[in-house]
């Protein structure tokens, strides 16, 4: 396999007509390695399906963001702009699809799951050529792709950022300070309105509550920090929790795995 070079995401150009968003094929596949940074905001003329072989990223759209860990995706339709941050080294893998290939997938971004047929796929057709025969090893290696995408399955670690100003103001500073200790009620207090007022508008623009939307940003936050090998007890400190245990707690009730064992593939 030829060995990729490695960049600081940001620092190449980004072409929206890539060779592989061009081409007649109905699945097409990149490969690139990072070292750190982010991407420039764009959009595809196609579907794709991100995925981390090593690594862990943050895909970030107007409407939320997603952090990728190992075994997940992050599915983006066709012209959405977003932004991949890269919390790390990451070899990002990606495939993209022609609107026809893939029809009755989500017309939104989603994070999903990368079961370990569709990861070996996604390898394999990396490894061919970009042009590959479409009769021929990659063509099959395409269909049974698209075969597997019937099944994917959304998983639930996703980040809404309300349209909301006053929602969105708030969203942002405790993504930028997730230890913050700011209420819903203190915010409301500053902004010259009731906490019931706010909880409303924070269920109708998020689909969740206040509560479970803080937790979520701390969830995204500890999975960055602990994908960079930070220990659990600097990452609970880092995000406002009393102990390790309260964390590890936490975690393991929204994740289903204690955070020590999470990136175990």
């Amino acid at each position: 396999m030829t060995k990729l070079p490695t960049v600081v995401a940001g620092s190449e150009k980004v072409t929206h007509q890539d060779v592989e968003q061009t081409l007649p094929h109905l699945v097409t596949a990149k490969a690139r390695n990072y070292q750190g940074g982010a991407t420039p905001i764009h959009h595809h003329p196609r579907a794709q399906l991100i995925y981390a072989g090593e690594g862990v990223m943050r895909v970030e759209t107007s409407a939320g963001s997603w952090v990728v860990p190992p075994l997940r995706g992050v599915w983006i339709p066709a012209w959405v702009d977003h932004q991949v941050v890269m919390l790390g080294t990451v070899a990002m893998r990606t495939l993209y699809f022609r609107p026809e290939a893939a029809p009755d997938l989500p017309d939104a971004c989603c994070l999903v799951e990368v079961r370990p047929l569709l990861r070996e796929l996604i390898y394999a057709l990396v490894d061919e050529s970009l042009d590959y025969d479409q009769a021929g090893r990659g063509g099959l290696i395409a269909a049974l792709v698209l075969k597997e995408l019937r099944f994917l399955r959304t998983a639930a670690l996703h980040l809404p950022v309300p349209t909301e100003p006053r929602l969105q103001k708030l969203c942002r500073a405790l993504i930028d300070q997730p230890d913050s200790t700011e209420t819903l009620e203190s915010w409301a207090d500053q902004c010259a309105t009731s906490s019931r007022t706010l909880a409303r508008l924070f269920h109708r623009e998020t689909g969740m509550s206040f509560s479970h939307w803080r937790q979520q940003a701390r969830l995204v936050e500890a999975l960055g920090q602990l994908s960079k090998g930070e220990p659990i007890a600097r990452v609970a400190g880092r995000l406002g929790y009393r102990s390790p245990s309260a964390f590890t707690a936490m975690f393991k009730k929204a994740m289903g795995v204690e955070p020590s064992r999470y990136f175990e593939v």
